[in-house]
C-alpha cells in the first residue's frame, strides 16, 4: 500500500513539474501590431513590417489600426496586442508616468528599436492666409485624435510660441479626419506628426495647395532646449508642391513590445525589421538602419532586440 502511495505521489510530483514548466513558457500563436490611423506613416508601413514578421518568425501578424501613440502604450500595458509603433518622447513619459500617462508609470513595455524621424507638421491651405503659428490664434485648429503623441507636440510648440490650447479652438481629429476637414474649411490648420511624405497630405494637395507653417530656428532651439527628445528637421522643397525647404521639429518612430515575449521571438522580429528594411518600397524604410536602432531610446531595450544589436556593433 505504501509503495502505491509512493508510486502515485511520484507520479503527481512529475505530473505538477510538466504543468509548472508548461505555464512558464509564453506561446506565441498571433502577433498584433498597434499602428495608427489608416492614413497615417504608422499603418503603412506596420503593414509591411507584420508581413515580414510573420514570414521570418512563422507567427501570425497583423497591423492593426489604432489611436496611436499613448494609446498604443496603455494597449501594450492591457495585454491587448504585443508590439507597436510609437513616438519616442511617447514611450518616454509613459515609463516615468509623466504628462498623459501622469502617476500612472508603464514598466511592462520595452523597445524594439528607433526606426525614423517622425516630423512635426503644422498643415494649412495656402488660401487660408495662416504663415506663422501667431496666426493660430482664435482659429481652428485639429491637434490630434485623442491619446495621441501629436497632442503633446501640439502642446509644446504652442507653448513656445507663447500660445496654449484655450488660445485656439482645439479640434481632437486624426490625419483622415484633418485633411477631410481642411478641405471642407471645417478646420483652418492641422498639427500632423509623421513620417513625410504623410499620405493624409499628400491627398490633400491633390485637391488644394498646401503649406507647411514653419518652426523657425530660435524657436526650435528653445524647444529643444526645453524638451531634448526633439530635433531640428527640414521638409524639402517639392513635398506636397511646396515651393521652398520648411524647417520644423521632429521626434522619433520607435517599436515597442511587452517585455513578456520570449527573447528568441523578439531577436526573429527585430532581425526581420532591420534585415528587411532595405527591400521595402516604403518612402521611410530607406532610413530604418541597424545603424541608428538604438539612437533616442529612453526606456528599456528588449534583450532580444539586444541580442541583435549586439551583433552588430
Amino acid at each position: 500500500m505504501n509503495k502505491r502511495v509512493g508510486r502515485i505521489l511520484a507520479l503527481m510530483s512529475v505530473l505538477t513539474l510538466l504543468l509548472l514548466s508548461a505555464c512558464g513558457k509564453k506561446d506565441i500563436e498571433y502577433l498584433s501590431i498597434l499602428t495608427g490611423g489608416t492614413q497615417g506613416t504608422y499603418y503603412a508601413l506596420g503593414g509591411a513590417l507584420a508581413e515580414n514578421i510573420g514570414k521570418d518568425t512563422g507567427i501570425k501578424t497583423t497591423a492593426e489600426v489604432s489611436q496611436a501613440s499613448a494609446a498604443n502604450m496603455t494597449a501594450l500595458k492591457d495585454g491587448k496586442a504585443e508590439l507597436a509603433f510609437v513616438q519616442t518622447d511617447i514611450a518616454y513619459y509613459a515609463s516615468k508616468g509623466e504628462m498623459m500617462f501622469d502617476g500612472e508609470i508603464i514598466d511592462t513595455v520595452s523597445a524594439i528599436g528607433f526606426l525614423y524621424p517622425e516630423t512635426v507638421q503644422l498643415v494649412t491651405l495656402e488660401k487660408s492666409g495662416i504663415k506663422s503659428f501667431a496666426d493660430l490664434k482664435g482659429k481652428k485648429v485639429s491637434v490630434g485624435a485623442p491619446g495621441s503623441g501629436t497632442y503633446a507636440n501640439a502642446e509644446q510648440l504652442l507653448e513656445i510660441h507663447g500660445l496654449s490650447m484655450k488660445d485656439i479652438q482645439a479640434q481632437d481629429l486624426d490625419f483622415g479626419e484633418s485633411t477631410e476637414s481642411l478641405q471642407a474649411g471645417q478646420i483652418d490648420a492641422a498639427f500632423i506628426t509623421a513620417g513625410t511624405p504623410t499620405a493624409a497630405v499628400e491627398g490633400l494637395n491633390a485637391t488644394a495647395k498646401v503649406f507647411i507653417v514653419p518652426v523657425e530656428d530660435a524657436k526650435a532651439d528653445e524647444l529643444i532646449a526645453k524638451y531634448g527628445y526633439y530635433a531640428k528637421e527640414v521638409i524639402p522643397a517639392g513635398t506636397y508642391g511646396i515651393a521652398n525647404d520648411t524647417p520644423t521639429v521632429s521626434v522619433g518612430a520607435m517599436l515597442v513590445i511587452q517585455n513578456d515575449i520570449p527573447e528568441d521571438v523578439a531577436y526573429k522580429i527585430t532581425k526581420s525589421i532591420y534585415d528587411n528594411a532595405s527591400k521595402l518600397t516604403h518612402p521611410k524604410a530607406a532610413l530604418i538602419k541597424v545603424e541608428t536602432g538604438l539612437d533616442g531610446i529612453g526606456i528599456p531595450v528588449h534583450p532580444g532586440a539586444q541580442k541583435y544589436f549586439d551583433e552588430h556593433k
